[in-house]
């Protein structure tokens, strides 16, 4: 599930905050929203056509055809450029689009493979290490997980995988690692 970051395009985005006034702090008072991308889990800021307030949760179209809410799609944010109230509203939205479609996520613990020699996929998730990765690979060997709980149920002490998915995608979009696994 490593990705490649060139041409990545989002249609679909969540609504992390909507600034009716613009940024605080910048001279021009133009409404802007920050959002995550469904697909790739990009962060990126847009300018809603005039009149249109966005509210946190909403899920908005930003592909290239008509767009009935989004005037443009200003560009990419780091995760550091996002306000207080986004990354209050980051963890519910975040786990939002991970419940829509969960077999996605189920599917990287069944399909996880080594990046190296020494490094494996399931080892730079936050609270998995050897042992953990161990007994999550013989344990899909036997049969492949089917959800979340089947996960823990299966895994000894393994933290919570939706969790454990959510605090890697924060680092990889805070670039606290080289390695990306879900954003692209």
């Amino acid at each position: 599930m490593m990705r490649d970051t060139l041409n990545i395009k989002e249609d679909y985005a969540v609504v992390l905050e909507f600034l009716q006034h613009g940024h605080p702090f910048e001279g021009r008072r133009i409404p802007t929203a920050q959002v995550i991308g469904k697909e790739h889990l990009v962060l990126l800021e847009l300018v809603p056509k005039r009149n249109v307030v966005l509210s946190p949760m909403e899920n908005v179209y930003i592909g290239p055809d008509k767009r009935d809410k989004v005037h443009h799609v200003i560009g990419k944010i780091d995760y550091s450029k996002l306000t207080s109230t986004a990354k209050i509203n980051f963890d519910k939205v975040l786990e939002s689009i991970i419940d829509e479609n969960p077999k996605k996520w189920i599917d990287f613990f069944n399909n996880a493979r080594s990046i190296s020699i020494r490094l494996h996929q399931l080892e730079i998730l936050p609270g998995v290490g050897k042992k953990h990765m161990k007994e999550i690979l013989e344990q899909r060997e036997e049969k492949p997980f089917e959800s979340f709980e089947d996960i823990s149920n299966r895994i000894s002490l393994m933290p919570n995988p939706k969790e454990i998915i959510i605090k890697r995608i924060k680092m990889e979009l805070d670039n606290l690692d080289k390695y990306k696994l879900f954003v692209g």
